[in-house]
């Protein structure tokens, strides 16, 4: 594909994502799911799939495809996209595990799976989080793996689980013998015991997943023992992304309105906007904004390029945004007045999404602490 052709590709796709999202999934339909006590439907995450919402990390060789040539910049692009109407649906998890299967050594052996997660047909997500612990810390699971026979036995309980309610797959992080290693597990498999927990999100559904001697066969292993911490590192590069992509569409979003707002809003005569300490509040986020928006895109590009410095970049780019973007939308609510703090203004609908976001896949405090690890490591080994 040349350059000028996957441009145009890649412009349609993002026409075509607009346009689906304003038609069939606007702020109103939000809460009517929320009102509904429904997270999303089947039916409509199929039709989110066929646009090509989950194709996008999966080479084309297990049927998948991008636009750019850059899957992670295709799929960010997507992310940023849906945080405009902080759409619901499983397009992290879906990817998240997706990326998993797809770098797995025998990822053929998983290919009828991914066709069929890529098609919308199923739905999985990563079990990775446990209750033991707030910190964020994938490669020390607890839940254990057990080898029985030619078969193994799963014990244990996850955490925080996304869309494990509506999941047909977990993709389940274990301690396998002293090391991790990621299983696939039905959701109706004897021994699994699926719980909703409440979330701050009016339609980000989360569940406790309890595993009672759960056994699974040898080939619901995904990826070798020597591979699963490259894996499991790639995966979480992938779901951090997404949550900064999404919170960048999302701080966009809200600062455009509120300026609107400013601007439409008149005070002794005069729009609110116009006022010079006001002006001076806006330039401070749109500069927070055009920050978050650098470092994302720094992230983007090198877990998209595998570099060497994708982890460093990730962490700087959550540590950045998801602690900025609770702090602009709080300013874009006093900045609404009364109006802002009401249920029925959408701006809370936003905030839940950020505060969500921030304490998922590692709070900004403890990615700067990892940020730091990492450039002790750095500085070690340029020594």
């Amino acid at each position: 594909m040349t350059p000028k052709n996957a441009a145009s590709e890649l412009t349609l796709f993002t026409s075509t994502a607009e346009s689906f999202l304003r038609r069939d999934m606007p702020l109103s339909r939000v809460r009517d799911l929320h009102a509904e006590g429904i997270s999303f439907t089947a039916e409509w995450w199929r039709h989110a799939a066929e646009l090509g919402w989950a194709s996008l990390l999966v080479p084309d060789t297990l049927g998948g495809a991008n636009l750019s040539g850059d899957g992670v910049k295709d799929l960010a692009l997507l992310a940023t996209l849906t945080g405009r109407t902080v759409a619901p649906g499983p397009l992290h998890p879906v990817n998240v595990v997706l990326a998993g299967l797809c770098d797995a050594a025998d990822a053929y052996r998983h290919s009828a799976l991914i066709e069929a997660l890529v098609a919308g047909e199923v739905v999985a997500s990563w079990a990775v989080y446990e209750p033991a612990g707030a910190s964020w810390s994938p490669l020390n699971p607890t839940v254990s793996a057990t080898r029985v026979g030619t078969r193994y036995r799963i014990d244990g309980v996850k955490d925080r689980v996304e869309a494990a309610d509506n999941s047909a797959l977990l993709l389940v992080v274990t301690n396998c013998q002293g090391a991790p290693q990621q299983f696939l597990v039905p959701t109706d498999a004897p021994g699994v015991t699926v719980q909703s927990q409440r979330s701050i999100d009016l339609v980000k559904s989360y569940a406790r997943v309890h595993f009672e001697g759960v056994e699974v066969d040898a080939d619901n292993a995904v990826g070798t023992v020597e591979q699963t911490t490259a894996m499991i590192a790639r995966q979480s590069q992938i779901a951090v992304v997404l949550q900064c992509a999404e919170m960048v569409g999302i701080l966009d979003t809200v600062l455009g309105f509120t300026i609107e707002w400013a601007r439409d809003r008149h005070t002794f005569g005069r729009p609110l906007a116009s006022y010079q300490a006001l002006k001076h509040q806006f330039a401070d986020m749109k500069i927070w904004l055009e920050a978050c928006n650098a470092t994302t895109a720094a992230a983007v590009a090198a877990v998209g390029a595998r570099a060497i410095v994708a982890d460093t970049a990730v962490s700087v780019a959550k540590s950045y945004v998801a602690e900025q973007a609770p702090k602009i939308i709080q300013q874009c609510i006093q900045l609404h007045g009364g109006i802002g703090v009401t249920w029925e203004h959408d701006l809370h609908l936003y905030l839940r999404r950020v505060t969500l976001y921030r304490s998922m896949f590692g709070t900004p405090e403890e990615h700067n602490q990892r940020v730091y690890r990492l450039a002790g490591v750095s500085e070690g080994a340029a020594r």
